[in-house]
């Protein structure tokens, strides 16, 4: 008998929920990995399987027990253990009792704090047939499963029934019962085509073995990219080219196990209905692929992915043809309805939509939004009509049918409407565009009337929603007011928008004055939220920590001036001289700290009588008119990298002149020249702040 074996453990269930499906086969290898190193069971790579109908993981080289290990108890004292005529204690007995052996088999330990008794032994391996089923049950119950499920008779609970379960160590089937299954070494294939049992002779032909007899890629990876190029394939033979949704991908290869793409046609009368809509359904409601030609405009085909192998594939695909023509016919009826309905007109029963109680109807919130993208698009040199006119419009399509029928569609919907009436191109792209970014990664609204209706929506939610209280607390954010910070920031930082948020949030707290005249106070709360925001904005772009917190300590209240300075302190950072500048900073920052009483405003030329504070100042007076142009050109990275230049003379400053001379007089000034390194330097960050 070899030292090691491939173990292989699948479970068959039901069909599991197909958006838990990677998170519960990563889960299920994770605890199994963890359960073995637990136990000190040795062990290669690991590789977990995951179809509809069963998880699965395959262990190489899984030892066959654990290794033999020394073990030392140590019992008591030596001179507690003997009396006074050298009879064993009852410490001494109790603890040999203890151990299974009599007192003259001990051992003495000597340490720095006297001699001890121990006893030495080697605890035998355990064998890893009786440890895999604790190991593969504590896994099963620590997996992500919130809602579970009971089914027949038995008490046993998982997130789906179970029918089978395999443990096969080597040639040997492990002795564990889950779920009231013992354990064997028997498959089962596809439902339909090979819905009797495998016998899995061996760990490592288990994919094998189902893929040729069982008619199951049990292999998510591998049945993805199967699926993957199927479809692309199908695309090709129509003459387009597959929309493939990544979600959606992995959403289909989590509901087939022998996946067979199939290309579908529908009416091209449908494609009168906005593509978005029809994409929606194909892809959300049906699972379908949407087929795009070379202009990416939408044709009339889709491509499905069949769980079987039929014998008469048109009858597959005229069946899904006929399950999505009523879909469409019902998109086509609502979105000609909207058609004869001016947008507009929708604006008044907005008064019955309620945005939030205290804040009142989303008409109202259409008001604040419309004098605060009028705002904002004057300060971004933006058309204000245009904004306004966009902003009166942007929560009008609510109303419509079609976003009744299609919620994720909100504002694309408007978008079409807008078109379709003639409007500005501007004020169409805004009704869509304001909501954009929806979600992390998403585009940015196009264009300045999109992006002041878009900023002027997030603000006044998040200026609202602080002022009645109901700031995000833990995990719950129901207002998504963290999306919307994030949301304001990149807008500002990645579409160069250099505004001042605080005024923006004043203007915000004053349109929502009327129903919460305390709105006011809280400004400055929201503005520490959003900064929050774009310090993990930040970390997830690279930029250290540290950088953030120098700059934060500027006070600068505009995210494009602070991330143009983090962009010019990251270049600093890289320069030969920054670890000794910000060394020094720290220090003058601390001399300053330290000083009790006022420092004088200038620096006293005659006062300055060694020779290294006198070079000190040549350099910083020479410095300060050029510092002066490329912080007006908000040009950080030129200005530090020019304040390097500092670094030899403030290093021979410090090196041969004490600044805390008796002199008064001297001291003062010196401290004077301090404070104007410092003041040049806090003009762009307090790099005191950076980290060797």
């Amino acid at each position: 008998m070899t030292d090691t074996a491939d173990f292989l453990f699948e479970l068959g269930t039901e069909e599991l929920p197909p958006k838990a499906l990677t998170t519960l086969r990563d889960a299920l290898e994770d605890e199994i990995r963890a359960g073995l190193d637990e136990a000190g069971l040795a062990h290669g790579k690991l590789t977990a399987f995951a179809a509809p109908r069963r998880l699965a993981v395959l262990v190489d080289d899984l030892a066959r027990a654990t290794e033999p290990k020394p073990v030392e108890r140590r019992g008591p004292a030596v001179k507690a253990a003997y009396d006074a005529d050298g009879n064993p204690t009852k410490a001494l007995t109790g603890f040999a009792t203890g151990c299974g052996v009599s007192p003259d088999q001990l051992e003495t330990m000597t340490t720095d704090k006297g001699e001890w008794l121990v006893h030495r032994y080697t605890e035998p391996g355990q064998t890893t047939a009786d440890l895999l089923p604790g190991i593969v049950e504590r896994a099963l119950d620590k997996l992500p499963t919130p809602k579970r499920m009971r089914w027949g008779s038995s008490r046993a609970e998982f997130i789906r029934p179970v029918h089978w379960v395999l443990a096969l160590h080597g040639t040997d089937v492990v002795d564990m019962t889950l779920f009231g299954h013992a354990a064997g070494n028997r498959t089962f294939g596809h439902r339909f085509h090979h819905p009797e049992a495998l016998t899995v002779s061996a760990p490592a032909d288990y994919a094998a073995t189902l893929q040729k007899h069982g008619f199951v890629l049990a292999d998510f990876a591998e049945r993805r990219a199967h699926i993957e190029s199927q479809v692309k394939a199908k695309a090709d033979e129509i003459g387009g080219r597959a929309h493939i949704d990544t979600d959606l991908l992995d959403e289909v290869t989590a509901l087939v196990e022998w996946p067979v793409a199939v290309a579908g046609e529908f009416e091209a009368r449908f494609l009168d209905v906005p593509h978005e809509a029809l994409m929606y359904t194909m892809q959300d409601d049906q699972k379908y692929f949407p087929v795009l030609d070379a202009h990416s405009a939408l044709m009339p085909w889709f491509i499905t992915v069949a769980n079987i192998e039929s014998r008469d594939i048109e009858a597959v695909r005229h069946g899904n043809e006929r399950v999505i023509r009523p879909r469409f016919s019902d998109a086509m009826f609502f979105w000609e309805g909207d058609l004869k309905t001016p947008l507009e007109s929708h604006l008044e029963s907005l008064k019955h939509l309620v945005f939030q109680k205290r804040l009142g109807s989303v008409f109202d919130k259409v008001l604040r939004i419309e004098q605060l993208a009028e705002a904002i698009a004057r300060q971004i040199e933006a058309d204000p009509q245009a904004a306004r006119r966009a902003a009166r419009l942007s929560k009008c399509d609510l109303q419509t049918q079609m976003v009744g029928e299609f919620a994720g569609l909100q504002g694309t919907i408007g978008r079409y409407l807008a078109t379709h009436e003639g409007m500005d191109e501007d004020v169409a792209i805004a009704l869509d565009d304001h909501y954009r970014p929806r979600r992390a990664g998403d585009d940015l609204p196009r264009g300045g009337v999109a992006q002041a209706v878009a900023l002027a929506d997030r603000l006044d939610t998040l200026m609202g929603i602080f002022a009645i209280g109901q700031a995000p607390t833990g995990a719950k954010d129901p207002f998504a007011l963290r999306r919307a910070a994030l949301g304001v920031l990149r807008i500002l930082v990645e579409q160069e928008l250099d505004l001042d948020l605080v005024e923006l949030l004043e203007m915000a707290a004053a349109g929502i004055a009327d129903k919460v005249p305390e709105a006011n106070d809280h400004v400055m709360g929201v503005f520490e939220f959003v900064t929050e925001r774009q310090h993990r904005y930040s970390l997830d772009r690279g930029i250290r920590s540290d950088v953030f917190q120098a700059v934060s300590m500027t006070g600068t209240r505009r995210p494009l001036d602070f991330e143009q300075r983090m962009r010019a302190v990251n270049a600093f950072i890289e320069l030969p001289e920054a670890e000794a500048l910000a060394a020094a900073n720290k220090r003058i920052g601390n001399i300053l700290k330290k000083h009790d009483g006022p420092v004088p405003e200038s620096v006293d030329e005659s006062r300055l009588v060694e020779p290294a504070e006198q070079r000190l100042w040549e350099a910083v007076d020479a410095i300060g008119p050029r510092l002066e142009g490329l912080l007006a050109e908000g040009d950080y990275t030129e200005a530090l990298t020019a304040l390097a230049a500092l670094r030899e003379p403030v290093d021979a400053f410090f090196d041969s002149v004490m600044v805390m001379a008796d002199d008064t007089a001297l001291r003062d000034n010196r401290l004077a020249l301090l404070a104007r390194i410092n003041a040049l330097f806090l003009a762009i960050a307090d790099v005191s702040q950076l980290q060797a």
